[in-house]
């Protein structure tokens, strides 16, 4: 569970600690990749809360989305398709689901705190 939450920190403060500007020509690619590292990110998150974490499936998966994720986009801009909006769809769909299913873990395991905490 550390390697996620690790990740997003340091990125969040390298990000903020850097004046890295992107080029507009690049600006598909960069939304794509963190859209897919937040999708492995929040996926990493339910594995966890579900006990089947695995790191080398995280951290492949996590390459893994980042590369097909720009490949389309970068496959989309060669062929005068908007092929990015694609894997926006697919990864945004992905994330919100993980998002509902980590709510819903948390929200179960906190109900049974409580009740637990009554009975006492």
């Amino acid at each position: 569970m550390w390697l996620p939450i690790l990740g997003l920190i340091i990125g969040v403060i390298l990000g903020l600690l850097t004046e890295i500007k992107i080029p507009d020509e690049y600006s598909n690619y960069l939304s794509i990749a963190v859209l897919a590292a937040l999708d492995t990110l929040f996926g990493g998150i339910r594995a966890q809360l579900q006990n089947i974490y695995d790191e080398r499936v995280f951290v492949s998966g996590f390459f893994f989305n980042i590369l097909l994720a720009a490949s389309l986009a970068f496959l989309g801009v060669h062929l005068g398709v908007d092929l990015y909006l694609a894997a926006v769809f697919a990864f945004g769909v992905r994330l919100f689901q993980n998002i509902a299913v980590i709510r819903r873990i948390l929200l179960t395991k906190w109900t049974v705190i409580r009740e637990k905490t009554e009975k006492n």
